[in-house]
């Protein structure tokens, strides 16, 4: 028999910005009968909100809550995102482009890049024309239409060229944190203002009782979710949830952000460019563009990377850049008790590739499929922790990646990167691919086959062959099939509508 007395009845989310709202608007979406939400936050307590750039699975997470694209673009003043343009990572004056869709078409049997490979080889040896196989962006359609301005949805059937795009967003993380706000509090969450002075706790189990407020006010709960930012009132200030620290592969550790004024339509991507000790980002909205600069305090002071932000804008800033520190890493367990830490209160690996939102929103779907609508269980929490350990550490060999695959000696922060030690499961990955042009991506792995491709081409892994079971497939076809597939995905970039036509017909905001 159920006992009435363990029945999730109350959630209390600390902490607002977009992961405490994401949690809000899920919970309303998605609870069960009979639950109340409460979020309690502090218009006292600034959002830190580190970057405005998304990835493709926020799509999923707005189709889930069931806001369509056009409506929350226009809302959020936002554009679209194809991709990543990195910019001086492998050498200075150097880039290239991870996209969100896909290269070519993979077969059954191979990958696509392993055919892309043995055509190069092939041209290598005199096999095949000279430049038959091409550079491999001419096989993917988000980096052909980024670099064009142009921009539109997937479309067709399996076999279409426009079935191969795949977009993220680019948004105004305050004003996408209010619309889930609006969308939360129609469906029931209550919104209470106030600081929180203390946490109460159950003497025997530990587990969070209540929550009290500087007026007074105590707002009690069953279930609790520390949305609250890197302060972790209730994971680290109460339950004491230590933090592993990632420092020694991720050192950048500080954030400069600033907004300036569009300077001409918003390309579709976001820019990512290297810096003396971290790297600069460029999000372009509808009505401005998101700046920042990220770097390690151990080999930059804040004011060289004032100046080095400033100098490298391009258009005219509407604020004084504001700093923000953080410490790359996570809570050693993300649910204890009966508290699940969600967003920075988890964990955050930093700004690049724009993972932040994503492991909330990875953070809140998982709590999901464990609901406990009856008591909590030890195993299920621990199963929990696992996946979301998981999750952070895959994203972290990713973002790692980007740093340790450089060929740039000509700073100290480069030089430690370049030699750093990185972990035993990137190191595999890397040499895998640098062998046989082999991928073998987690199957709940975030970043895909052609994300890791296109981060270890882009960084100077060369592979030092190719499957040698594609040899099975005629040469001559192989030179004809690929010769046209690239044709058509030039000719389907250049027939896309710009990416500021299509805003302007779909989802420009007003005013």
């Amino acid at each position: 028999m159920s006992d009435a007395r363990n029945i999730i009845s109350n959630v209390v989310i600390v902490g607002g910005g977009t992961s405490g709202w994401m949690c809000a608007a899920a919970i309303a979406r998605a609870a069960p009968p009979g639950v109340s939400v409460t979020l309690v936050e502090s218009d006292d307590i600034g959002i830190i909100g580190v970057g405005e750039a998304t990835i493709p699975t926020l799509t999923e997470f707005n189709e889930f809550l069931g806001i369509s694209e056009n409506e929350m673009l226009r809302q959020s003043q936002g554009t679209f995102k194809l991709g990543i343009e990195f910019v001086d990572w492998l050498r200075k004056g150097d880039s290239y482009f991870h996209p969100f869709g896909f290269y070519g078409r993979d077969t059954p049997e191979f990958a696509f890049h392993q055919l892309w490979l043995r055509l190069r080889d092939m041209a290598a040896n005199g096999n095949a024309p000279a430049g038959a196989a091409g550079e491999i962006s001419d096989y993917n359609l988000c980096t052909l239409a980024a670099y064009q301005g142009r921009f539109s949805p997937p479309q067709g059937g399996n076999n279409a060229i426009l079935s191969t795009m795949r977009h993220a967003y680019h948004i105004d993380s305050t004003l996408y944190g209010q619309m889930l706000r609006r969308y939360a509090e129609e469906r029931g969450v209550r919104r209470v203002e106030g600081l929180i002075v203390s946490v109460q706790q159950d003497a025997g189990q530990g587990d969070i009782e209540s929550v009290t407020l500087k007026d007074g006010q105590v707002i009690e709960g069953d279930l609790f979710f520390d949305c609250s930012g890197f302060r972790a009132l209730l994971h680290e200030g109460a339950l004491g949830v230590d933090y592993v620290d990632w420092s020694k592969y991720l050192p950048c550790d500080r954030a400069l952000a600033v907004p300036t004024a569009s300077n001409g339509p918003p390309v579709p991507y976001t820019r990512a460019s290297a810096d003396r000790a971290g790297w600069r980002w460029r999000i372009p909205l509808q009505h401005r563009t998101g700046n920042g600069h990220v770097y390690s305090s151990s080999f930059m002071e804040q004011d060289e990377a004032h100046a080095q932000l400033v100098a490298g804008l391009d258009g005219e800033m509407q604020a004084e850049p504001r700093p923000l520190r953080f410490r790359t890493g996570h809570r050693r367990v993300f649910w204890e008790k009966n508290c699940v830490a969600i967003g920075l209160a988890g964990g955050f690996i930093e700004p690049m590739e724009s993972t932040s939102i994503h492991l909330a929103q990875m953070g809140v779907q998982r709590v999901f499929t464990l609901w406990p609508g009856n008591g909590f269980s030890d195993a299920e929490r621990a199963h929990y922790n696992r996946q979301m350990t998981a999750d952070y550490e895959r994203t972290r060999d990713f973002i790692v990646l980007h740093y340790n695959a450089t060929q740039r000696d000509d700073t100290k922060f480069w030089r430690y990167v370049a030699n750093m030690d990185i972990p035993d499961t990137l190191k595999e990955q890397m040499e895998i691919f640098r062998a046989s042009g082999r991928i073998f991506p987690h199957p709940d792995d975030l970043f895909t086959t052609h994300s890791w491709l296109a981060v270890m081409l882009g960084q100077g892994i060369d592979p030092q062959r190719y499957d040698a079971l594609v040899d099975r497939l005629p040469a001559d076809a192989l030179v004809q099939n690929m010769g046209r597939l690239k044709e058509a995905v030039a000719r389907t970039a250049t027939s896309l509508p710009t990416h500021q036509d299509y805003i302007a017909r779909n989802c420009a905001a007003s005013g």
